[in-house]
């Protein structure tokens, strides 16, 4: 009786991680998706950049370690992202010269507080009020946001060359209306850790002004006439190239099907008849690829081969009496 074959176990990480990857997503009708792979791939490669300079930026200003790191880039309406925000956060409004509409970026209360804190000479805790920001400590924000915002203006400056200027601030995100409920907006989810305490900030920019922009980015670069003539030069110098690489050739009969007994047993002196016509002329081989057809001959003291025809010819008969070979 055979036994049912079974396969070895499945490593129980690689088995959760391709659950992970093909779980099922729910597809909202009324939210086509709009942000292909390819996009987010270019954002997510200009807002690294970002990352790592405003990683510089926090570090610089507070003098403690920060880090700032990408988590997710989606797209959502604005509703949905206003509510995803806290009740009480430190909202910034900025144009988007020469993109239409207006962007939003969120830090969140708790880590402006720290940042006024290390900024001032504290020791910035985690334990910060929830109050809103005094004049003295809104021009201290004020700066290091429009540093940010420099920054976001040089690392995005390959897929559209931004001018952002702060238009005002808010704390509550009912109230920082930059679009229309309804409104597509590219939504960029960061991390942002002051001495071990992470803290989640996010910038949201409208998709209708930024989708051209990344079109015109994912779109292959164009080919100007010297690079025309480079590709058609450097396709001559190859194909100059290829002529001049030699190969093996054999000129041979056509192949004959003989019983292995009868072939075991072959002796010296024994004349098999070959299948190959005796009008027929001989084909010329390159790694057993048929090219053409030659004849038998001699020129002087060598054997030589006229060639008849091509593979895309047919072959002619040959000039000698006829006789098997």
């Amino acid at each position: 009786m055979s036994l049912p074959q079974t396969s070895a176990p499945e490593p129980t990480g690689g088995r959760s991680a391709r659950r992970r990857a093909a779980a099922p997503v729910p597809y909202d009708f009324r939210r086509p998706i709009q942000l292909s792979r390819e996009h987010q791939r270019i954002l997510h490669a200009g807002f690294d950049a970002f990352a790592r300079q405003a990683t510089t930026v926090f570090t610089s200003a507070l003098r403690t370690i920060c880090q700032v790191n990408v988590t997710t880039i989606d797209q959502r309406s604005y509703a949905e992202y206003v509510g995803s925000l806290a009740t009480t956060s430190y909202l910034t409004m900025y144009t988007l010269e020469p993109m239409p509409g207006r962007g939003l970026i969120d830090l969140p209360l708790p880590a402006v507080m720290s940042c006024v804190d290390h900024m001032l000479g504290g020791p910035g805790g985690a334990a910060q009020p929830q109050r809103p920001l005094t004049d003295i400590e809104s021009g201290i924000i004020r700066g290091l946001v429009e540093r940010l915002l420099a920054e976001m203006r040089y690392s995005l400056e390959v897929i559209v060359p931004l001018d952002p200027q702060i238009t005002g601030v808010e704390y509550n995100p009912q109230f920082a209306q930059v679009a229309s409920s309804a409104d597509v907006m590219v939504v960029i989810d960061l991390e942002l850790r002051i001495d071990e305490h992470p803290h989640r900030m996010s910038v949201c920019l409208p998709f209708t002004g930024l989708h051209p922009h990344l079109a015109a980015a994912a779109a292959p670069a164009p080919v100007s006439n010297r690079e025309r003539a480079q590709r058609a030069e450097a396709a001559e110098m190859l194909q100059r190239s290829f002529a001049d690489v030699p190969v093996e050739i054999s000129v041979r009969f056509r192949p004959s099907r003989l019983d292995p007994t009868i072939l075991a047993g072959l002796q010296p002196g024994d004349v098999r008849r070959l299948t190959h016509p005796a009008a027929a002329p001989l084909d010329v081989c390159v790694d057993d690829q048929l090219l053409g057809h030659a004849t038998a001959g001699a020129q002087g003291q060598r054997l030589a081969a006229l060639v008849v025809a091509t593979t895309d010819q047919p072959a002619a008969p040959p000039s000698g009496p006829p006789g098997h070979r």
